[in-house]
C-alpha cells in the first residue's frame, strides 16, 4: 500500500484507504489520511506533482507521492534536520504579506498568459491537422 521510490528520495502511497486503515494506527494516534498529510506538511514534506498531471488535474488513481530533502533511504543521519515548521502570526510583517500577495498576483497573471498561449498552440495544431 506504500513504497519508497527506487531512488529512495520519496515515498509513494498507492492505496490511501488501506494505508490509513492498516499503517497509520500502528504509528499514530489516528487513522485519518488528511491528518497525516497535514502533519507531513508541517514537517516540510511536499506532495510530488508529476509533469504529466500538470499539477492542476487530480490524479485518477488513489495514489500520492511525498518527498523531503532530508528524507532519503539509507541517510538516517539527515532525519535530525526534519523539524516542525514554526510560524507565528506576529512574526509576519505587513510588507511580507504585501510581497506575497504581489507574487501570487504575478503568478496568476503568468498562468493566464500561459493558458492563452496553450490555447493558441492547440488551435494552430488543429488547423495544421
Amino acid at each position: 500500500c506504500f513504497v519508497f521510490r527506487q531512488s529512495g528520495s520519496s515515498f509513494h502511497v498507492f492505496d490511501q484507504g488501506q494505508f490509513a486503515k492498516e499503517v497509520l494506527p500502528k504509528y499514530f494516534k489516528h487513522n485519518n489520511m488528511a491528518s497525516f498529510v497535514r502533519q507531513l506538511n508541517m514537517y516540510g514534506f511536499r506532495k510530488v506533482v508529476h509533469i504529466e498531471q500538470g499539477g492542476l488535474v487530480k490524479p485518477e488513481k488513489d495514489d500520492t507521492e511525498f518527498q523531503h530533502p532530508y528524507f532519503i533511504r539509507g541517510q538516517e543521519h539527515l532525519l535530525e534536520n526534519i523539524k516542525r515548521k514554526v510560524t507565528s502570526v506576529s512574526s509576519i510583517k505587513n510588507e511580507d504579506i504585501k510581497v506575497r500577495q504581489d507574487n501570487v498576483t504575478k503568478l496568476l497573471t503568468d498562468i493566464q498568459v500561459m493558458k492563452g498561449k496553450q490555447e493558441s498552440m492547440d488551435s494552430k495544431l488543429i488547423a495544421m491537422k
